[in-house]
C-alpha cells in the first residue's frame, strides 16, 4: 500500500509533522487495519518525492506513540489501537455504508412486478453465445461502440418490431440505451421547448415521471377513464409531449381501444406534439388479437416508441431501445454523435446473435404459454378463494394485475398485514400524481418471478391476511 495525500511546503508545519499526522488519523479512522505493513522508507520516499529522513523522521513519531512497532527484518507494523480513540466520523462512514448495502428482508411469496421467470431462462445458450462474442473473429467487440447501438442488433431490432409490434422504422431509427428512465432522460435533453412540459397518465410509471421532474419539465396528469387515457382532458391541457402506455396501462392494465388510438394521433396532428408510446411488456398478451404499436398507426412522425428486453428476457441487462422519428434523429445526430454507448457491447453482440438465431422469437413463445397459465392461476385462484370480496383490474395482458379489496383497510394496513402472513404485495398511490383521489386501495400483483404453487399458496395466505386475521 502507499499514502497519497497534499503536503503542503509552504506550511510552517514540517513535512514530517505532516505525513506523521496523516498515517495516524489514518489508522484511528480505521482506514489502515490492525495488522498492516507500512511502505518502505524508501519506496513511500520515491512515491511522495520527498527525502527519506522525512519518511523516518515520521515513522519514528509514529513509533514512539504505539500506533507502529518494528519487526526485526520485515518492516513496521500497524498495532491495534484503543476503540476509544477512534473519531464518531468513522462511526458515520460506517452506518452510511450500512445503508447502502442493507438488504431487505426476502419473501417466499413475493408478488413484485418487473421480476421473471428465471426458472426457464435459457441459461446454456445465453452463455454459449456469450462466451461466442468474445471469440477473436468478434475482436472488434472489445472496442468502443457505435453512440446508437450496435447495427447489426438495431437490424435485428427493426426486423422484430415490424413483425411482431407493427412498427414502421429503419435500424437507423433505432438508439439501445441502459433503460427505459436513460432512454426518457435522452429523449427530454433532444426536446427543445421553451414551455418545458410533458401530460402524463394518472396513475403512471414512477420512473418516468421522476425522470421528467429531474430535467425540469411541468407535469400535467390526465385521468384515465374505462379505455385508458381521457383525451378530452389532454385536448384541454397545454402540453405538447404525452407520455402513455397504450398496450398495458401501467399500472391499470386496459389496453387502448383502436379508436380512442386515433384520436390521441390526431391531439398529436393539431398540436403539432409527440407521443412517448411506452410499450413495456407488450409482447404478453392473453386475451383477443394482438393490437399494433401506436407507432404503426402514425403518418405525420411524432411518436417516439419505447421497448424493453428487462420483461421479457432479464432486467440485469438493462437493455432498452427508443425508435426517435426522423427529424429527431437528426437532432440526435446533431447533439450527441461524440456520446458513448450506454450499453455493453459484449451484450449487445450476445442478444444480436440470439435474435439472430432465432432463440428470441422461440424464448418469447414459450414464456407467452408459461407466463398465460400463471396468470389465469392467479386470476382463476382469486376468484375462487377470494370471490365477490375483491375485484380484479387489468387481467387481460402483461405480467401484473391490480386488486380492489373491499374490507375497509389501508394500503397500509393491507400491506402489513399481508406481511403477517410472509406475503409481499405492493401498493399503487406512489403511481398517482394527484394525491387526492378516493379509490378503493388497489395492491399491484406482479405474478411473473413466482410459481404457479408460490402463486396459490400466496393467494391463500392473503385471504387469511384479508378476510380472517384476528
Amino acid at each position: 500500500m502507499d499514502f497519497t495525500f497534499w503536503l503542503d511546503e509552504q506550511s510552517n508545519e514540517p513535512l514530517y509533522l505532516q505525513l506523521y499526522q496523516h498515517i495516524k488519523e489514518e489508522i484511528q479512522y480505521g482506514n489502515v487495519g490492525a495488522g498492516t505493513k507500512l511502505p518502505s522508507i524508501r519506496r513511500l520516499s520515491t512515491h511522495l518525492s520527498i527525502s527519506k529522513n522525512t519518511i523516518e523522521a515520521a515513522y519514528q513519531q509514529l513509533i514512539s506513540e504505539g500506533y507502529v512497532e518494528s519487526k526485526e527484518r520485515s518492516g513496521l507494523y500497524v498495532v491495534p489501537v484503543d476503540g476509544d480513540i477512534i473519531p464518531h466520523q468513522n462511526i458515520e462512514q460506517h452506518l452510511f455504508e450500512e445503508d447502502w448495502n442493507h438488504e431487505e428482508k426476502t419473501y417466499t411469496y413475493d408478488f413484485r412486478q418487473g421480476r421473471i421467470d428465471l426458472d426457464h431462462f435459457p441459461f446454456s445458450i445465453w452463455r454459449k453465445l456469450s462466451n461466442q462474442s468474445l471469440l477473436p473473429e468478434h475482436k472488434d467487440t472489445y472496442l468502443y461502440g457505435n453512440p446508437q447501438g450496435e447495427p447489426e442488433l438495431r437490424k435485428e431490432i427493426a426486423k422484430y418490431l415490424y413483425h411482431s409490434r407493427g412498427v414502421n422504422c429503419s435500424p437507423g431509427q433505432i438508439i439501445i440505451g441502459a433503460g427505459i428512465q436513460q432512454l426518457l432522460t435522452l429523449f427530454g435533453q433532444l426536446m427543445d421547448m421553451k414551455d418545458k412540459s410533458v401530460a402524463i397518465e394518472d396513475p403512471a410509471y414512477d420512473g418516468a415521471k421522476m425522470v421528467f421532474k429531474s430535467l425540469g419539465f411541468n407535469l400535467h396528469p390526465i385521468p384515465l377513464d374505462d379505455k385508458g387515457i381521457n383525451v378530452d382532458h389532454l385536448v384541454r391541457s397545454d402540453a405538447k409531449v404525452v407520455y402513455v402506455t397504450p398496450s398495458h396501462q401501467f399500472p391499470y392494465g386496459m389496453i387502448l381501444p383502436y379508436a380512442k388510438r386515433l384520436e390521441l394521433l390526431q391531439w398529436m396532428v393539431n398540436t403539432n406534439g409527440y407521443i412517448i408510446e411506452d410499450d413495456y411488456d407488450g409482447e404478453f398478451r392473453y386475451i383477443g388479437k394482438p393490437i399494433p404499436a401506436l407507432q404503426g398507426l402514425d403518418s405525420a412522425g411524432k411518436v417516439v416508441y419505447l421497448g424493453t428486453f428487462s420483461k421479457a428476457l432479464m432486467p440485469a441487462l438493462r437493455m432498452s431501445y427508443m425508435v426517435l422519428p426522423k427529424n429527431l434523429f437528426l437532432t440526435f445526430k446533431e447533439k450527441f454523435s461524440a456520446y458513448e454507448p450506454t450499453v455493453s457491447k459484449i451484450h449487445q453482440k450476445t442478444m444480436q446473435l440470439f435474435m439472430e438465431n432465432g432463440h428470441w422469437d422461440r424464448h418469447i413463445r414459450k414464456m407467452r404459454k408459461i407466463y398465460q397459465s400463471k396468470h389465469l392461476t392467479l386470476t382463476s385462484g382469486i376468484q375462487n378463494i377470494m370471490g365477490n370480496k375483491v375485484r380484479i383490474i387489468g387481467s387481460q395482458s402483461g405480467l401484473h394485475i391490480l386488486l380492489k379489496v373491499n374490507n375497509n383497510m389501508s394500503e397500509g394496513e393491507l400491506i402489513e398485514s399481508a406481511i403477517r402472513h410472509e406475503v409481499k404485495v405492493y401498493g399503487t398511490s406512489k403511481y398517482w400524481i394527484d394525491k387526492h383521489h378516493t379509490e378503493t386501495p388497489m395492491i399491484l400483483l406482479g405474478f411473473g418471478g413466482l410459481t404457479e404453487e408460490q402463486i396459490y399458496e400466496g393467494i391463500v395466505r392473503l385471504n387469511k391476511a384479508w378476510f380472517h386475521s384476528s
